[in-house]
């Protein structure tokens, strides 16, 4: 009998960059079902791959065991005894670059991503900015794999069946007898949130409709307040952020018929499930590759670009230009809601 091939493939951070290897994979995995994947990430991560065949999961005890560079090296020890026959690294940082190395060393054949730093400066330019769409991470992702010699086409995605709501989720959101809206209002950098008075008013004007449930999500003690206090306020409103874990709340997104999120997380975990997703960005782009999977441009709620045309002026959020603090506030309200209620 042929020994299966076995990919390792690496992709340690961030939750969002995470999410969106899950649709090339499983693009993938049913164009190669022969082949056998191990995702390296993070531990709370696990769920993101559950429903994909011929992938297992490795948690990479970054803080603990495997930190530092002997830690790197322990990992590799342990990854080695997996007999892997290629590595796939997504993530292409310190830390992957350092242990691919040691496979390099033992004769395994490796791929690497490339993430386009240059065309990303020029877009980003606040002079002589080259503001065209760059190519999609998920290519970027699906490129690495064809550098190790495997046809690739994510073009024409399949999505898996909504997963079976459990009794867990039942006792917070009911049995779905509506339209059920996503709406996670937050983000790792405040300025790809769009501030939360107006998403109120977001809220208030699509809780009005008939036949409508809107669930929130988020994480964290301080976001979980905040949105238990909106969802008190209005009608057909459930706050779920804080009452169910990862691997929960995938389920439940799963069963959504819209999600409305920022350039964020969320966006992800909804596309990956093939969920109508909507999203909101402000000093970032959809140009810069980071959409969701398979959601068309029109589905991207923008900023006013006439008053604001060096938009983008980041790639992560993580940097503002000065005068853009704002940017989000020129996105009424209504447009949003009007364009999830449609």
């Amino acid at each position: 009998m042929t020994k299966k091939t076995h990919l390792l493939v690496i992709r340690l951070s961030a939750m969002g960059d995470v999410a969106m290897t899950v649709p090339v994979l499983r693009a993938f995995t049913k164009q190669h079902p022969t082949v056998k994947i191990t995702v390296l990430s993070k531990p709370f991560l696990k769920p993101l791959f559950d429903t994909l065949d011929n992938v297992t999961f490795f948690a990479a005890d970054v803080n603990g065991k495997h930190k530092g560079f002997f830690g790197i090296y322990q990992l590799f020890k342990d990854l080695k005894l997996l007999n892997v026959d290629a590595v796939a690294d997504l993530h292409n940082v310190l830390r992957s670059k350092i242990l691919r190395t040691f496979f390099k060393l033992s004769f395994k054949k490796i791929a690497f991503i490339n993430k386009g730093r240059a065309e990303k400066r020029a877009l980003t330019a606040t002079k002589n900015k080259v503001f065209k769409q760059l190519k999609t991470t998920h290519e970027r992702y699906a490129d690495v794999f064809r550098n190790l010699g495997f046809s690739l086409d994510i073009s024409n995605p399949t999505f898996p069946e909504k997963l079976d709501l459990t009794s867990e989720i039942i006792k917070i959101t009911g049995e779905k007898t509506a339209t059920w809206i996503g709406i996670a209002p937050f983000a790792q950098y405040a300025s790809k949130m769009y501030p939360i008075d107006l998403m109120e008013q977001v809220i208030s004007e699509v809780s009005k409709q008939e036949n409508i449930k809107i669930l929130l999500f988020g994480g964290g003690q301080k976001e979980v307040e905040i949105l238990e206090n909106i969802a008190s306020k209005y009608s057909n409103t459930i706050n779920v952020a804080g009452k169910i874990k990862l691997d929960q709340e995938l389920i439940l997104i799963s069963n959504l018929d819209k999600m409305l999120s920022m350039d964020s997380g969320n966006a992800h975990f909804s596309a990956m499930f093939g969920v109508k997703t909507y999203t909101i960005w402000g000093i970032t782009h959809p140009f810069t590759g980071f959409a969701p999977f398979n959601q068309p441009l029109e589905n991207a709620i923008l900023p006013d670009l006439k008053k604001y045309p060096n938009i983008p002026c980041s790639i992560y959020g993580n940097k503002v230009c000065e005068g853009y603090e704002d940017v989000m506030r020129s996105i009424l309200p209504q447009k949003i809601a009007k364009k999830i209620i449609e």
